[in-house]
Order: C-alpha cells, then structure tokens, then sequence
C-alpha cells in the first residue's frame, strides 16, 4: 500500500516540529525543556480560565500567599508581576465573554465605588507629581496602592456572587494560612534552609533576629506581614467558630484552625499583630448587637491589655515579653518612629501631594536612592502614602477607607442574625483589625493581605446590598 501525499506532510510536519524543538532545548537547556512540558499545562489553565474567569481570582489568592517565598528559591524574575498577569487574563476572559451572565458594577449611587475611583484618579494623577524622580517607580508602586484594589474588588463583584464562593476564599484563606504556619514551626525548631539562611545574611537578620530569637517569617515577605496575616485570618476562624448558626463540624473546622494560625502569629514575634486581633475583636463586639457580650468582651480586653500593660505575668516567654513592649511608650522603636515622622512634617509641609507614588520605602530606594524620602523609614501605611501623596492624599486614602467602613456597618446593622451576617461581620471586623494595625506597620500594601482584604471588600459589597436580604433571612433557617 503506498503512502499518501498527506501522510508525508503529516511525518514531515513531526519531523520538522521535533527538529525545532530539539534545536529549542539544546539552547535553552533546562529552562527550555521546563517551558516544553510546562506548555500543554499552561495551555488547559488558560482554556479553563477563559471558560470559568473566577478560576483567575481563585489563582490570585493562592499565588499571594507563596509568590514572596518562592522568589527565595527562584531567581525568576519579578515574580510580583505574576499577580498582575493572571487579574488581567481574569478580566480578559470576563471581557471576551461580554459580561452576559455578570453585568459590570454600576458606580451609581454607590459610595464604595465612587471612594475607589476617586482615590484611583488622584493616584493617576500622582503620575504628573513634580516631585517624582522616577516614572517607573510609579508604576510599579502604584500596582499595590491602586491597581489590585480596583482589579480585584471590581472582578470579585463581578464573579464571586455566591454563598459558595465565600465559603472556598475562606477554606483557601485558612489552608494556606495554616500551611504557613506549619512552615513558620518549621523554621523556629528545626532551623532556616540555606535559601532563608541566605536572604537573613542579605541584610534582612538585622530586623529578624532580635536578642537572640528569631522573628519567623515563614514564606511571606517578613515577619511584620507574617504575623499580621496570622493574626487576620486566626481573628476570622475565631469569630466563624462563635457563630450560633454553624453546625459542629463548621465550628471545630474554624475554631483549630483559627487558634492555630494566632500561635503561627505568636511565634512571628510582631507586636503590630496584636492590635489586629484586638482592633477587630472590637469591632466584633460592636456589630454583635448582644451587649451583654459587649460588656463581657470589652471587661476581657480591658483585663489582657493591664495584663501585658502593668503586670509581668508570662514575662519570661518571648512572645509575650515581645507584645508586652508595643504597649511602652518609652519603646525605642516607637521613639524612633516619631523622630522619623517629625523630619517629614517639616519636609512635607511644602509638599501637599508629596513626593510621588513610588518615592519612598523599596521602591524608593531602588530607583531613587539616597533622597531623603528614600532613606527615611516609614514603617506605617498611612505615614507612607501620607510621604508619596501627600497630606491631601492621606485625606483622600483615609477618606476611602472611612467609607468603606461606615457604609458597610450601617448596611450590616440591618441583616437580621443569620450564618452569612456573621460571615461578612467577621470580614468586616478583620478588616477594621487590618486597619489599626497599619498605623504600625505597611500590613495593607503587601501580598496577601491586600488581595485578602480586596476580595472582604467585594463579598461586603455584594452581600449587603438590599436584594441579598432576603437570602440572609434564608441562610438563617438552615
């Protein structure tokens, strides 16, 4: 039987792709043969993303949480702008799809977004800042001041509409989160890798060896975010596990998960933390609408803080010896803190939009070093955007962040008591923590805080709005 005209063009066309291939590797050597087997996967995530866009939130949540780690591991380039590439496929699969089925948010008598956009021209507007030295800082600072904020609160209102999808964000949240913390055991008992051995020798051990004790870090950007992260998630799985409505396994599920990831805070030795877990707390207590609870829970708080404040009660443990001294007013830490914040009151009372998004802090320092925003620490969220925009931009960040907080208390006052209010109260308490404690550290602009309080924000828009009552009222009778 002979051979036909079209199975030579098949053979060739193998022939001539093994070739190319062939020639692809021995170039590339390792890194090309990866890409290759790498190829075929990458191909079906990108067909099931554009068939199921929410598959790109779901990545970004993940990816937040080890993206700081693995760049110990991997000299792969800027690994950050990962986050950037998969919101865009996320949006550009929702576009191609036409928003048929997930209209766009309308902005229109709606307080949440018009605070976003309004923060989003000013730090467009930031780009013209006079004061700038260098428009690349811009854009890569300005992705975790604005850009995920928009990306990500705008796609999960478009895409996370549903009870379940809730629930999933909350089980990725506290696996990783615990996975951290098991990782961060790891390092304070059995000892750092070479990788983290040699990132601590990189100038990062000044900060996170303190009298002798390692800070644990564990696959976050340091100890600071770690400890914070531990200590938002722990506060959520405490607050699910106290709800009425949740069966047995719910509760038991949230409530050793939670007190396992505030030990993983514990051990990162972060003082910051504390104020998360605290902050929050009191704000649960707040939205409990139980006063008795109130009281119970504000006489608790009262008790712990004169604990650590005027007693010595556990004083010999590190961790508690580490929290005990973020309530000094004498710490050299904050002193220093406050001569920092003195020198840019005088350097920015002539500055009222600061000195450009990008100007201070890392990014400061790699792409304009040795100017004074660059080489004064910030250590506060609110002190560095108040350093990069100015006072008015602080007025109009903190005017946001205001926003968010009173409109979605006022609209979850009004949800009768039900399994999906104490869901959204513990996003919300969670975030109001957040927010305290970024008067100590930059907890709001790194990974994965910012895309965990991101994706709060878009279930609080979503489940408060009045159509969503009437579920609430349903998820009450389960």
């Amino acid at each position: 039987m002979g051979v036909t005209t079209k199975q030579i063009l098949y053979l060739s066309g193998i022939i001539f792709s093994g070739i190319i291939l062939g020639v692809f590797v021995a170039k590339t050597q390792i890194m090309g043969a990866a890409t290759i087997i790498a190829l075929p996967f990458v191909i079906g995530y990108l067909i099931a993303i554009f068939r199921n866009p929410v598959l790109g939130l779901y990545t970004v949540l993940v990816f937040s949480f080890f993206v700081n780690g693995v760049g110990r591991y991997a000299n792969a380039g800027p690994l950050g702008l990962s986050i950037d590439v998969f919101l865009v496929i996320a949006l550009l699969a929702e576009f191609f799809k036409g928003f048929e089925d997930d209209p766009w948010p309308d902005m229109k008598r709606n307080p949440i977004l018009i605070a976003i956009y309004v923060w989003g021209a000013y730090c467009m507007l930031e780009f013209f800042n006079p004061e700038a030295r260098s428009k690349e800082a811009w854009f890569y600072a300005m992705r975790a001041v604005i850009l995920y904020l928009i990306l990500i609160v705008v796609l999960g209102i478009v895409l996370m509409r549903t009870e379940k999808h809730l629930d999933r964000v909350l089980k990725i949240w506290m696996i990783a989160s615990c996975i951290a913390t098991l990782w961060g055991a790891r390092q304070l008992f059995v000892g750092l890798d070479r990788f983290e051995q040699a990132w601590m020798d990189s100038g990062n051990a000044t900060t996170h060896i303190l009298f002798g004790k390692l800070r644990v870090f564990s696959f976050y950007s340091d100890a600071g975010q770690y400890g914070a992260a531990m200590g938002h998630i722990g506060l959520i799985c405490i607050l699910l596990s106290l709800s009425p409505f949740g069966n047995r396994n719910f509760k038991l599920f949230y409530l050793i998960g939670g007190f396992f990831c505030l030990w993983g805070m514990s051990i990162s030795g972060t003082r910051g933390a504390l104020f998360v877990v605290m902050g929050g707390f009191m704000a649960y207590l707040g939205m409990s609408r139980n006063y008795k609870m109130l009281v119970i829970g504000g006489i608790a708080a009262v008790m712990f803080f004169g604990m650590l404040k005027f007693t010595k009660i556990g004083q010999s443990n590190y961790q508690i010896n580490r929290m005990r001294t973020g309530l000094d007013p004498n710490d050299p830490s904050l002193q220093l803190r406050l001569i920092n914040q003195a020198k840019l009151r005088g350097y920015l009372a002539s500055r009222p939009i600061g000195g450009g998004i990008g100007s201070a802090g890392f990014w400061g320092t790699r792409f304009s070093p040795g100017t004074f925003l660059a080489v004064t620490a910030l250590d506060s969220w609110y002190v560095k955007i108040w350093a990069e925009c100015g006072v008015v931009g602080l007025y109009v960040h903190v005017g946001m962040l205001l926003t968010f907080m009173i409109y979605f208390g006022l609209k979850l006052w009004k949800i009768p008591p039900c399994l999906l209010r104490d869901k959204l109260v513990a996003l919300y308490s969670g975030m109001f923590g957040i927010l305290v404690a970024c008067y100590g550290n930059q907890i709001l602009g790194q990974l994965p805080t910012n895309v965990a309080i991101y994706l709060s924000i878009s279930f609080l828009y979503v489940f408060t709005k009045d159509e969503y009552y009437e579920q609430a009222v349903d998820t009450t009778n389960r």
